[in-house]
């Protein structure tokens, strides 16, 4: 049973419905995440804002999937998890790739120092040091991919928290965690 009522289409009323239609356009359907979230408009808006700001912005589409995988593990949310793989194949990564990135490793120097920061954050809930951001502009980010990087890690926590807490049902092809729940 579920933790929080997921909404219909037909009960989705004003700017959630409004909402609902736009997320059903851009997947193909409407995922249950956005379902469990559009019980509070307001979070409904922020979070579709954020994904649509954030697709718009100098991280490659790629390197925000793997950070979305490498940030469900780390909070064993398994429909975050299965969700960011599916995107992230969609957006041209490799299996092994996703795989790897899910580990918070790449063998890419670049991808694995911004999943190595992404986790960084997530472990010491934003108090982080100079090294860090150090490490970040060692591999070739500047101030504008790091902040993307934080927004990546923020958007994905709540995004975690919501499909965790709530226990939403995964309606993406399931993915194992690596760690235990």
């Amino acid at each position: 049973m579920n933790r929080i009522q997921l909404v219909p289409d037909h009960a989705a009323a004003g700017e959630a419905k409004a909402l609902l239609a736009r997320i059903h356009g851009a997947f193909g359907a409407t995922p249950n995440m956005f379902r469990a979230v559009a019980n509070s408009p307001a979070a409904l808006k922020s979070m579709w804002g954020a994904f649509g700001a954030l697709s718009g912005g100098v991280l490659p589409a790629q390197l925000g999937e793997k950070i979305a995988v490498a940030v469900a593990e780390r909070n064993a949310c398994r429909y975050c998890l299965a969700a960011h793989t599916a995107l992230g194949r969609k957006a041209g990564v490799s299996a092994s790739d996703m795989a790897a990135a899910q580990a918070g490793e790449s063998s890419d120097p670049k991808t694995a120092a911004a999943l190595r920061f992404a986790l960084q954050l997530v472990d010491a809930r934003g108090q982080i040091g100079e090294a860090d951001l150090l490490a970040l502009r060692t591999a070739g980010f500047d101030d504008e991919h790091i902040v993307e990087i934080l927004a990546h890690v923020a958007l994905n926590l709540f995004t975690n928290y919501v499909n965790v807490a709530f226990d939403v049902p995964v309606d993406f092809p399931a993915v194992e965690l690596r760690t235990a729940a």
